[in-house]
């Protein structure tokens, strides 16, 4: 059998209601660490509330945190982790370099300095499809004349979101259309995640990352930064840091697990968009995404398709 990895969503794939159906410890765990409920916000919502960016992190770390535990029970590891931005934290944990309760609260930490980095409306995001990555660079290039705007996610080909100031994603945008862009999505966010507008939160995130205990992973983490294999602690820390205003490298992730011999990728926690990009960028791998008890259950047996 190929080797496996783990991958674990970021945000945008929360959904009330997601955990609801597990009887796990860790959300117990969460509610204790965070001093409020955030259980209630995931089972019960309302939605306003989950998409709070200081809810959804620590929210998306917990279900997929609760996943895992349910996938190792059934006695399935993996040979590679990594995480889709937010993700990378829960990808951190599988590989024994974070524990859960210290994940929990810096993304949690991590979310409200993020809100509070560049003021609402001021900042913005937009999927860009249909434009390869460099006509995509030259454009924000071109459109940073009107304000800040960068590449944020490299998710798959043809499909790049650019982030940064109000006025610089508009002419982005716009230029994208004006070169062929085949359509530009305005995304829900708080923020311009993953541009320089973001340093202010990366600066009070190094803070809060000095006092948690970071270890050598036990397991290959590929970071978002560099897309290259990590298990260095304070290499791992220093990543976490930039990753806030950097771009996530996504495809070029999946490629470097794809190089090191993974044929099967195993999306945990909530939603199966990594599972999508993943079939994107290679349609002959298998990608599964593992969301419920049910899907847990499922595994063994679609792994041992694999293997045979």
């Amino acid at each position: 059998m190929g080797k496996v990895a783990f991958l674990f969503p970021g945000q945008g794939s929360q959904s009330v209601g997601m955990g609801k159906e597990l009887d796990s410890n860790i959300f117990k765990r969460a509610d204790e660490v965070l001093g409020y409920s955030l259980s209630t916000v995931m089972f019960n919502g309302p939605e306003e509330e989950l998409r709070k960016t200081e809810h959804t992190q620590p929210a998306l770390v917990t279900m997929s945190v609760a996943i895992l535990q349910l996938v190792r029970e059934v006695g399935i590891t993996c040979d590679y982790v990594a995480g889709h931005s937010l993700g990378e934290y829960s990808a951190l944990v599988a590989a024994g370099a974070m524990t859960f309760e210290d994940a929990v609260y810096a993304v949690r930490q991590r979310g409200l300095f993020m809100e509070e980095a560049v003021p609402n409306g001021k900042g913005a995001m937009a999927a860009v499809l249909g434009v390869d990555r460099a006509l995509l660079e030259e454009i924000c290039s071109e459109a940073s004349k009107e304000g800040v705007v960068e590449l944020a996610n490299l998710n798959c080909p043809g499909q790049i979101v650019i982030s940064g100031s109000a006025t610089g994603v508009k002419e982005a945008s716009r230029l994208a259309k004006e070169k062929g862009a085949r359509r530009v999505i305005p995304l829900l966010v708080s923020g311009p995640f993953h541009s320089t507008l973001m340093k202010p939160a990366s600066k009070k995130l190094a803070s809060v990352l000095e006092k948690v205990e970071i270890k050598h992973a036990n397991i290959p983490v590929i970071a978002n930064v560099t897309a290259s294999e990590v298990t260095n602690s304070d290499t791992i820390r220093d990543n976490l840091i930039q990753q806030v205003y950097s771009p996530v490298l996504w495809e070029d992730t999946i490629h470097t697990l794809l190089n090191n011999g993974v044929d099967t990728f195993v999306e945990i926690g909530s939603g199966n968009v990594l599972t999508g990009l993943v079939r994107k960028i290679n349609r002959k791998v298998k990608a599964i995404s593992v969301q419920s008890v049910s899907d847990v259950s499922n595994l063994k047996t679609q792994l041992e398709e694999v293997s045979h």
